[in-house]
């Protein structure tokens, strides 16, 4: 049994919670899964689906969730999944980093380190058509299998990654909490990203080598994955709502959250289980809040919009899920 990581919690005051919404009703199907926690989904040409599993495996879903095949094994933890523009696809793997799936199911490293530190937490990413990769490296301290101690500890040790074709890698923004999805605008000319640990999406300037990431709003609760839909919306999976112990420990002597961190895992802060996702446009403008229960699905984190069908996925479930856009 590995032994747990200790934390040194930073204080933070956490902003207001946003005023009272009331998202519209949220009913979603289910695919069921042979294992637990797809994390992200991508769609191909065909409708059907692919995703990656707690125990390194990618699975592709068809469109009608009848026939699940499997495509590859990274031999870590996939998380993020993007196109190439060479038809391979491009997987964050929280353990080793960027991999590629190419059409014969191989898998290959694109990129393992940073600064020659093997990368902890290679999470989310989103791709220009001549190749150049945006992506998060959420955490310098702590693994997917730990999130919640980075949540706790809020050190902010997060960044974000331009990595072009050539292979030069450029550290956009960093001393993040916890950066998480990122999806860019539709003229490629913004990176859009969200900040798990601040409840918000931020964007920056990419046509601005001194640009520094921007607020772009609030999020009521812990965002995700988040892309760019066929719609032109930026499609946001909300893990959780914003839990009300971890907000009254934040500002607080950090021993209590050393504390919470010892206790069991039975009795730590939980994500809610509630499906909540909203979509915003390059604005900023809410255009889409919605939330649902399932007894099958909860914790989204990660979510993908095509042709009018979403399509969610969990890390804390052995199902995905899929709803139709509502109408505006």
């Amino acid at each position: 049994m590995s032994l747990k990581s200790s934390i040194s919690p930073v204080r933070w005051d956490p902003p207001p919670a946003p005023p009272e919404r009331q998202p519209r009703d949220l009913d979603v199907q289910v695919v069921a899964l042979p294992g637990e926690g797809p994390e992200d989904v991508l769609i191909d040409e065909d409708g059907s689906v692919i995703t990656g599993l707690l125990d390194g495996r990618i699975l592709r879903v068809s469109a009608d969730g009848q026939t699940i095949t499997p495509l590859a094994d990274t031999g870590g933890r996939p998380l993020g999944i993007e196109w190439l523009p060479d038809g391979k696809v491009l997987i964050c793997d929280a353990n080793r980093g960027l991999l590629t799936l190419d059409k014969d199911n191989r898998i290959a490293t694109l990129l393992g380190e940073v600064d020659g530190r093997p990368m902890k937490f290679c999470n989310n990413a989103d791709v220009l058509p001549d190749g150049t990769i945006f992506f998060t490296d959420s955490s310098t301290r702590f693994g997917v299998a730990e999130w919640m101690a980075d949540l706790l500890e809020h050190s902010s040790t997060g960044s974000v990654y331009r990595l072009t074709p050539d292979g030069e890698l450029t550290r956009l923004v960093t001393g993040r909490p916890f950066p998480n999805g990122v999806a860019l605008s539709g003229d490629g000319k913004t990176l859009f990203f969200a900040e798990t640990a601040s409840y918000a999406l931020y964007k920056l300037d990419l046509t601005n080598a001194d640009a520094e990431p921007v607020l772009v709003t609030a999020v009521p609760g812990l965002p995700d994955n988040i892309a760019r839909g066929s719609d032109g919306l930026i499609w946001v999976a909300i893990g959780s709502p914003r839990n009300a112990l971890l907000d009254f420990l934040l500002p607080k002597p950090p021993v209590l959250r050393k504390l919470v961190w010892a206790l069991p895992e039975a009795v730590k802060p939980k994500a809610a289980d509630v499906i909540e996702i909203q979509a915003y446009d390059d604005d900023g403008r809410l255009v889409h809040d919605l939330r649902g229960k399932h007894p099958d699905f909860r914790m989204p984190t990660g979510v993908r919009e095509r042709d009018g069908k979403v399509w969610l996925s969990s890390i804390g479930t052995r199902t995905l899920a899929t709803f139709r856009t509502p109408l505006r």
